[in-house]
């Protein structure tokens, strides 16, 4: 999304998220670069700039100088100046993380919560987050974000089977977060948010495209495109785990058989007798037919492995999908594997879920929505947001 200044009614709260926006993206960033990027004036930066510094959301350096005069100074996000929670609920239990604004872990968190009902888990969430928020005592939380397995919206797939949150339809899952931790809330579904942790934290900056194929007690994924997590038109792009791929193969909760994560999964490893490498070495089959349907439908640069799995596994599962069938990523001109293990580790989703809560209250989008509650507080300055 291509950052802008406004001079419509709500533009200062709206000009000072899109100047902090910018800094995080791009810092360390001088204040003219910021003015011309965004459309605003260096003198209308320099103004939110001194309340951004005075706030302590941003530090401003100057480099020693190497000629004649001083350098420009440079402005960046400050680590400390504000922690967002992330959450990840699955079906066998619960992991938060508190993580400052430059994506560290601070502090996490697990609780063992087999199929957790919605009154326990919020409680247990409740709990947890204030557990974590005292390891920064007057520290700034701007927000949380939950990651929990989708696909959301589908009668027949969602919250249905041993690989979702089963009977969580018609929770109020923005409501329930908020009102048990009192931040405003955000949601994701895992793989986005495991997605959205490695391009922040992990091998997304070195790739613009890219698929994420996200190993968890289901299997889904996400295809990256320009650095953003492809949604579809109901947000369950990706969803690669009920693609049938083994005729009249094993019933899938969702009606279907043969789906790939019947085959490839936490679940379904959770089934076998034997150890990792007899079971590694039974579904590379099907996990490189997977591959080829990933590569010929999106064509990456590369498909990033990662997910809940332990690293050893991961390594083990990558490994096995050699020697690999052709497709449209077998180029001769590639100048990266078809497939490698992500680097954002098991914290991915949790990074991934609190960088919503960033995104999603420092954005521009978050500020037209509390425009019309300024008189009730700015959530930048630490006023009531609750949604």
């Amino acid at each position: 999304m291509a950052l802008r200044g406004t001079n419509q009614e709500f533009g200062r709260p709206y000009n000072r998220r899109i100047v902090l926006e910018s800094i995080r993206r791009s810092g360390p960033i001088a204040r003219g670069e910021i003015a011309e990027s965004v459309g605003l004036t260096v003198q209308t930066v320099s103004t939110i700039v001194r309340e951004l510094e005075e706030q302590g959301y941003i530090l401003s350096v100057r480099e020693e100088p190497k000629g004649r005069g001083l350098p420009p100074a440079t402005l960046r996000i400050n680590p400390e100046g504000g922690y967002a929670v992330g959450i990840h609920l699955t079906p066998l239990g619960i992991d938060a993380a508190l993580i400052n604004l430059s994506g560290d872990v601070i502090e996490s968190a697990h609780r063992e919560a087999p199929n957790a009902t919605p009154d326990d888990a919020f409680a247990a969430i409740g709990a947890m987050v204030t557990d974590l928020t005292g390891c920064r005592p007057g520290g700034r939380v701007i927000g949380i974000g939950m990651a929990l397995p989708g696909p959301f919206g589908v009668d027949t797939m969602s919250f249905v089977g041993p690989t979702t949150m089963a009977g969580w339809q018609d929770v109020q899952l923005r409501d329930r977060l908020t009102a048990a931790t009192g931040l405003p809330a955000f949601f994701e579904n895992d793989m986005a948010a495991a997605a959205m942790g490695e391009r922040l934290y992990g091998l997304g900056g070195r790739h613009a495209e890219y698929y994420y194929l996200y190993f968890g007690v289901g299997l889904g994924g996400a295809m990256v495109h320009d650095g953003s997590v492809l949604r579809g038109a109901w947000g369950n792009a990706g969803e690669i785990g009920h693609i049938p791929v083994v005729p009249g193969g094993k019933l899938c909760p969702c009606g279907n058989r043969g789906c790939l994560e019947r085959y490839i999964s936490l679940e379904a490893r959770g089934h076998w007798s034997g150890d990792d490498a007899d079971w590694v070495a039974e579904v590379a089959p099907v996990l490189r037919n997977a591959i080829t349907i990933i590569e010929n439908l999106f064509d990456p640069e590369t498909i990033v492995l990662g997910g809940l799995a332990s690293p050893a596994l991961l390594e083990r599962l990558a490994a096995s999908a050699e020697p690999m069938h052709n497709s449209v990523s077998a180029r001769k001109d590639r100048r990266t594997s078809r497939i490698v293990v992500a680097e954002g580790g098991q914290h991915a989703v949790l990074r991934g879920a609190a960088a919503l809560a960033v995104s999603g209250v420092l954005s521009p989008r978050f500020g037209q929505i509390f425009a019309r509650r300024q008189r009730d507080g700015d959530p930048l300055k630490g006023g009531d947001v609750a949604a």
